[in-house]
């Protein structure tokens, strides 16, 4: 198939997070990392065959010193670094990112409090573990303070990114840029636009928690765009009925799979995000994970468990680990057999609900190795650090990979883990992570709730002959 370059349609990329972080060293030079998430995996292949702008926010210190200076990041001293967050291919060498830098207060207001606790636990259907204020005049101010002056930033900065080119191309990603399109389409009413929402859309009645004016700007900013894309089509779904509940004067065609809002007709599509598979395959037969494969290798047991997350509430890693102690205290043959290697990457810890999951988490992990350890065992290993090479040198020793989100747009850990696996390695997955909906049938699945399910799941895997384990990957 022949190749496109998309310079010739101008696209630009527009997300909250970018591809690279900024992070001042103690010699006052920068070192440059891989960002987390999900978003860079996804583009790292379309990277490769087509050129496009980025547009991202300052979101580290060295971000913003980057953003305030003229010279070009070779001259400041950057070094590159791969990191991890659990999902991901290897990056291109690192580029050029046009930082939206706003006051630190609208920073905080956009990002940790109205994205980072409302939008994120409302979307992942958990509003009743928010446990920081959310009454309406909360959410007003973060709103008005933060979500709305940033998103305005943004709609700024890809307008001054396109000038007065024509039929201008600007793909956005995500929760924190819902206003974006709105405004975008107010400066340049002529541009294509595309927002890819990555993480879940919940039924209607999950979003009558926010207040009812701001339901109605949010779903007015994003059919300003051309094309909405989902992870799922049971998120297209809901999205179509929430636009029929919300937006007045809109007309839904759930079997055209659009809404029709004056004058405008926006598409609305599933995309299942991939993975790249040669980019994982080549990083495989690098020296790096080789390294941290035998680095690794010493902490396995006869039969090893493992999982990759963000430590975040959404991943339901404590239920996880509880479903493991509940694996050892009903099969006592595995006990001290069994090794649980857990990679888990730092997240959002500036935010109080987050500081709290970590410390319940790796307060139930020292309850089970003080449980179960003897002799120099310990059934769990904490890995707790972003680092790419190392997750997917784990994830290619398991007997078994435990994906169990309490909700997830895609979870592209549970689409990695098979490619890289040198053991045959068994999916355990979770109904309610987005990858199920491919994966199902070759996969252990789970509800993500259900301890004893889990349990039993996980002692299936491990028990599972070498034939069907082949047969399933």
């Amino acid at each position: 198939m022949q190749k496109h370059r998309t310079s010739n349609l101008r696209l630009v990329v527009a997300s909250n997070r970018g591809p690279v972080e900024h992070h001042l060293r103690t010699d006052n030079q920068i070192e440059v990392r891989r960002a987390s998430g999900g978003l860079v995996t996804a583009l790292s292949a379309f990277r490769r065959h087509h050129d496009f702008s980025w547009v991202a926010s300052a979101m580290t210190p060295g971000d913003r010193r980057i953003a305030r200076s003229p010279k070009p990041l070779d001259n400041l001293g950057t070094t590159a670094q791969n990191s991890h967050s659990g999902t991901g291919t290897p990056d291109k060498p690192i580029f050029a990112v046009d930082f939206v830098v706003v006051p630190k207060d609208v920073f905080h207001n956009h990002y940790d409090v109205f994205s980072s606790r409302i939008l994120w636990f409302l979307q992942h259907s958990m509003w009743d573990q928010l446990q920081a204020p959310k009454d309406k005049d909360t959410i007003g101010r973060a709103w008005c303070e933060g979500y709305v002056p940033a998103n305005v930033a943004f709609a700024q900065a890809v307008a001054a990114r396109v000038k007065r080119q024509q039929m201008p191309v600007v793909m956005l990603h995500d929760y924190h840029l819902y206003l974006a399109p709105g405004f975008i389409r107010e400066q340049l009413p002529d541009a294509l636009l595309q927002h890819f929402v990555h993480i879940p859309w919940p039924a209607p009645s999950v979003w009558r928690s926010l207040p009812i004016s701001l339901r109605g700007k949010i779903y007015r900013g994003l059919v300003a765009n051309n094309i909405i894309g989902f992870q799922t089509q049971a998120c297209v779904h809901n999205f179509l009925r929430c636009c029929d509940e919300f937006l007045q004067d809109a007309e839904v065609d759930y079997v055209g799979q659009t809404v029709s809002f004056h004058n405008r007709i926006t598409r609305v599509r599933a995309y299942p995000i991939s993975v790249d598979v040669n980019e994982l395959r080549n990083a495989m037969n690098s020296g790096t994970v080789k390294r941290y494969q035998e680095r690794l290798r010493p902490l396995c047991g006869e039969r090893t468990l493992v999982r990759v997350d963000r430590l975040e509430p959404s991943k339901n890693i404590y239920l996880g680990f509880r479903a493991f102690e509940r694996l050892l205290d009903t099969h006592r043959e595995l006990q001290g057999k069994v090794k649980f290697l857990a990679f888990l990457v730092p997240s959002r810890m500036a935010i109080d609900e987050y500081v709290h999951y970590r410390d319940k988490v790796m307060g139930l992990v020292q309850a089970i190795n003080a449980k179960f350890g003897r002799d120099g065992f310990q059934p769990i290993e904490i890995f707790y650090e972003n680092n790419y090479h190392q997750a997917l040198a784990g994830m290619s020793l398991c007997d078994a990979l435990l994906v169990n989100p309490l909700a997830d747009g895609m979870n592209l850990v549970a689409k990695e883990g098979p490619i890289v696996s040198a053991r045959d390695g068994v999916l355990v997955l979770s109904r309610m992570a987005g990858a199920f909906a491919q994966l199902q049938d070759e996969v252990l699945d789970i509800e993500p709730n259900d301890v004893d399910g889990t349990a039993k799941a996980l002692g299936d895997a491990l028990a599972m002959s070498q034939r069907e384990r082949h047969e399933r990957i």
